[in-house]
């Protein structure tokens, strides 16, 4: 971003003095004798940064505070006050200024004004700019990402959607599964015929079944009248089958004949009905294990994975957060009546450091709370949870902390973020994990509960 400061001060030796300051470090600085005379140069030089003098002859500091505010577009404003009359610089802030700096002032502390003021226009450049983004983005409806990984996502449901292909979506709870079965919906045929959704470990085995077939009247106690399953009401259309790793075998059983046959009986029924109904399904579950362990069927296995696609956790695509960020606090502002508007750097760092192991679920949760509680327009570090704090104390202290709470806060920070990359490099497996670290199986598990990481 450009970097022109503009110093309006009657006094040529004060304005001698910040030019040589700020000129040091890499700012190009322009003068102004009064605030008449630098209006003409806001116009046509639009500094990003003013510092304005309070006390001038022709008009005061607070008048071109308030004319300039005025303007479209208006720059950033530091006020320079006299030392003692900070109540004025006060005022003046709620006016509308920035910050104020009180003469005399020290070359330090003059630089750190300056560079923290470009820091947060930087900030909201970049928000604005991803703002821009996002409505131009190529994503897919819902889903959001512009990472290489989520490209490839993106390409997957658009070969796919047309097709009438069975396609097995595979990643972590949290990661989006039921948002790219409905994107491929969209994309198909059957767009115009409901996609009906069922998550399969919401439901005890008992009533997946008459869930799935649906039942008679009298087919079992409690069976007061016939009622059309998820299959049913799917005819023509979808149905997405969420968490299929959970279903028992029996009822993998029967899932398999409908997609052999495109039939089924309900419960209590002898009669076969057909149904023309595309199968999409989902799991966190490695199948594969699943299957040598015994409790997946290896022949429907591979009818749901006609195509399979692979949807990468958050802590895989952390490119992708400041967009996701963004996207939710213009959401949940908008949605809860409140005045947010952007988040500090401090806070997206903290994010790209933190495991994620609730994933994009996780995110919007934690935002939408953070936006409901906000008393500021910027969500800080300090809005989030402990865990996003202690990722975030991890590589910068509160060095007002005493000693043993500070080192407290670093180890678990420290623990948190080693045990997370060994349960990333062994897919989860707690097992493989433990032995990568060290530890015993049960140590480990314990662990993970004590950092609250499951």
């Amino acid at each position: 971003m450009k970097k022109l400061i503009l110093i309006i001060d009657d006094e040529k030796a004060a304005r001698f003095g910040m030019k040589m300051a700020l000129e040091k470090d890499g700012y190009k600085v322009i003068e102004s004798s009064d605030g008449t005379a630098a209006f003409e140069i806001i116009k046509t030089r639009n500094p990003s940064l003013i510092f304005l003098d309070i006390n001038m002859p022709k008009v005061n500091g607070i008048q071109v505070l308030e004319e300039i505010n005025l303007l479209e577009n208006p720059p950033m404003i530091v006020i320079v006050t006299a030392y003692g009359s900070e109540r004025v610089a006060v005022d003046a802030m709620k006016k509308g200024a920035y910050d104020y700096i009180a003469k005399p002032y020290e070359i330090d502390e003059l630089r750190l004004i300056a560079r923290h003021a470009f820091e947060k226009l930087s900030l909201e450049e970049e928000n604005a700019r991803l703002r821009s983004e996002i409505d131009r983005l190529e994503s897919m409806g819902e889903i959001l990402g512009k990472s290489q990984v989520m490209k490839h996502v993106y390409n997957k449901i658009e070969k796919v959607g047309p097709s009438d292909v069975t396609v097995l979506i595979q990643g972590e709870s949290g990661s989006g599964k039921e948002l790219v079965a409905k994107e491929i919906h969209k994309k198909s045929s059957r767009k115009d015929n409901p996609m009906i959704v069922m998550n399969c470990a919401a439901l005890p085995e008992t009533l997946i079944e008459s869930e799935l077939f649906g039942h008679e009247k009298g087919a079992f106690t409690g069976a007061t009248e016939r009622r059309q399953g998820k299959f049913e009401l799917a005819d023509k259309g979808t149905i997405f089958l969420d968490e299929i790793g959970d279903m028992s075998s029996n009822t993998q059983s029967k899932v398999l004949r409908v997609l052999q046959e495109q039939s089924f009986e309900r419960l209590g029924s002898a009669e076969t009905l057909r149904v023309d109904v595309r199968l999409i399904s989902a799991t966190h579950k490695d199948l594969l294990r699943e299957i040598k362990e015994g409790n997946f069927r290896e022949d429907l296995y591979y009818r749901l994975k006609v195509v399979e696609i692979l949807l990468p956790p958050l802590r895989d695509r952390r490119e992708d957060i400041i967009i996701l960020v963004d996207k939710f606090i213009k959401f949940f502002s908008e949605k809860h009546k409140k005045n947010v508007k952007s988040i500090s750097s401090d806070a997206i760092k903290a994010f790209t450091k933190y495991y994620w192991p609730g994933n994009v679920r996780e995110l919007q949760n934690m935002i939408e709370s953070a936006v409901v509680m906000a008393n500021a327009e910027t969500l800080d570090v300090s809005d989030f949870p402990e865990e996003i704090r202690y990722t975030n104390s991890y590589n910068s202290f509160d060095y007002n902390l005493p000693f043993r709470e500070a080192k407290k806060i670093a180890v678990e920070a420290f623990e948190r973020d080693f045990v997370g990359r060994k349960l990333e490099e062994n897919n989860g497996n707690i097992s493989k994990a433990a032995e990568a670290l060290g530890m015993h199986r049960q140590s480990l598990q314990q662990k993970i509960k004590e950092l609250d990481m499951k």
